[in-house]
C-alpha cells in the first residue's frame, strides 16, 4: 500500500455567464483595487477581455492591461508584464484566456513582487514567495493552468521551456465561464482539448499518481472524448462546451496534484524549437508514447481504452489496448489535426535537439515507463514515419 497527497487550494466558480460577476468576486476575496488583466492579443482581439476590463473599472477597479503574451509565452514577455506590475503597484493578476495567458500571469505575480527572471526560479536560485493574488478565467477548454501549481514559460535565449512549479502558483479562484469558449475556433477547439485530454491520461498513468488524480482522469477521459467532436463541429453547442471546460477542468486537477510525462516532455521540446501550439505537439505524440508505454503496462492502459469508450469491458486487455491507439489515432484524425512531418517545418537534423530537450524535461522521470534518450528517438521517429 502507498501513501499518497492531494493538495487544491484554489476555489472553483463555474456557470453560464459568470464572469459577469468578477467585479463581485474580487470584492469578496478582497484582493485590492489595482488589478492587472493579462491576455493575449487574440482574446483581446475576440472582444472577451474589454467587456471584463469595463465592468471592473465601473465598481471602482484600477485596472491596466497587458497582452504581449505569444502563444508559447517567453520568459522575455513575463519580465515585461512584471515591470508594469511595478509601475503601477499592481495588489492582483487576473488572467484571462488560454495556458499562455494564465501560465504569464502566474509568472507576472511572482515576478512582480519579488524580481528576478523565471530562470531564477525554474533553476532553483530564487524561493517561491510573496506571490500576489492570481484569478484565472479560462476561455479555452485545455490547459488547466486554472488549477494547477504549475507554469511553463519558454527561455527565449535557448529555446528552453521551463516549468515553474510550487503550491503557491495556484491560483486563489478559478473563473469558469463556458460562453467565454463560444468564439473559439474550431482548430483550437481541437488541439486545446487534446492537451486537456493529454493531461488527464499523463496526470492518471505518471509514477507520481494517486487515487484522486486517476478518479478525476478517468472522468475527464470519459467526458472530453464524449463532447470534443460536437464541440469542435458547433462551437455554440452550450452542453459541449460546458462539458469541455467541465473536462478540462477535471484534467487540470487531475494532473496538478501528480505530473506530466514523456509526451508533454517531447511536446513541449517541440514548441519550443518551432513554436508549434502545445495542444498539436501533444497529439502528435500521443499514440506513439501510449504504445510505448502499453508495451510494459498493458492492464493500466487497457483501462484508458475503457474509460474513452474505445474498448468493451469484455475485451481483452490486448485487444483493449490496440482499440485505444487506433482509437487515438483516428479521434485526432477527424479533428484535423495534422501528423508531425505534416507540420511541414520539423527538420530532421533537429531530432537530436529535441531528444535532448525532451531528457531534460523535469517530467521526465514521472513516465509510467523508464524513458531513455533511445527510446525518445525512436518515438520521434516513428512519430515523424506517421
Amino acid at each position: 500500500m502507498n501513501s499518497f497527497s492531494y493538495f487544491c487550494s484554489t476555489k472553483i466558480e463555474m456557470g453560464m455567464g459568470i464572469s459577469k460577476q468578477i467585479p463581485e468576486i474580487l470584492k469578496s476575496l478582497e484582493v485590492g483595487n489595482a488589478i492587472l488583466l493579462v491576455s493575449d492579443p487574440g482574446v483581446v482581439k475576440a472582444g472577451l477581455v474589454e467587456p471584463i476590463k469595463e465592468n471592473l473599472q465601473s465598481q471602482g477597479f484600477n485596472v491596466s492591461l497587458y497582452d504581449s503574451i505569444s502563444q508559447n509565452p517567453r520568459d522575455t514577455e513575463c519580465i515585461a508584464g512584471a515591470k508594469i506590475f511595478k509601475e503601477e503597484n499592481i495588489q492582483a493578476v487576473v488572467a484571462i484566456g488560454g495556458g499562455s495567458a494564465m501560465d504569464t500571469g502566474k509568472a507576472i505575480a511572482l515576478l512582480g513582487p519579488n524580481g528576478g527572471t523565471p530562470t531564477d526560479y525554474a533553476d532553483g536560485k530564487r524561493q517561491y514567495e510573496n506571490i500576489a493574488p492570481i484569478i484565472c478565467v479560462p476561455t479555452t477548454a485545455g490547459t488547466g493552468s486554472e488549477v494547477t501549481r504549475s507554469s511553463v514559460i519558454t527561455e527565449a535565449e535557448t529555446h528552453r521551456k521551463m516549468t515553474l512549479k510550487h503550491a503557491s502558483l495556484r491560483p486563489m479562484m478559478a473563473i469558469l465561464d463556458p460562453e467565454l469558449t463560444f468564439s473559439v475556433p474550431p482548430s483550437v477547439t481541437a488541439a486545446t482539448g487534446v492537451d486537456a485530454l493529454v493531461h488527464a491520461i499523463e496526470g492518471y498513468t505518471c509514477k507520481v499518481s494517486n487515487p484522486i488524480s486517476q478518479a478525476l482522469g478517468a472522468k475527464a477521459m470519459e467526458t472530453i472524448v464524449a463532447s470534443l467532436q460536437t464541440a469542435f463541429e458547433n462551437g455554440s453547442d452550450e452542453k459541449a462546451r460546458f462539458n469541455m471546460l467541465k473536462g478540462s477542468l477535471l484534467a487540470g486537477l487531475c494532473f496538478g496534484s501528480a505530473d506530466v510525462a514523456a509526451v508533454h516532455c517531447l511536446a513541449e521540446a517541440l514548441g519550443g524549437l518551432y513554436d508549434t501550439p502545445h495542444g498539436i505537439a501533444n497529439s502528435v505524440f500521443l499514440p506513439y508514447v501510449l504504445k510505448f508505454n502499453a508495451e510494459e503496462n498493458t492492464k493500466m492502459h487497457a483501462d484508458l481504452s475503457r474509460y474513452m469508450g474505445f474498448a468493451k469491458d469484455s475485451d481483452s486487455d490486448q485487444l483493449a489496448v490496440e482499440k485505444l491507439i487506433s482509437g487515438i489515432e483516428t479521434f485526432t484524425a477527424a479533428l484535423n489535426i495534422p501528423k508531425l512531418k505534416d507540420l511541414g517545418y520539423v527538420n530532421e537534423t533537429d531530432f537530436p535537439r529535441i531528444v535532448e530537450l525532451a531528457v531534460q524535461n523535469g517530467s521526465t522521470p514521472s513516465n509510467v515507463r523508464t524513458v531513455t534518450e533511445s527510446d525518445y528517438m525512436n518515438i520521434l521517429e516513428n512519430a515523424y514515419k506517421g
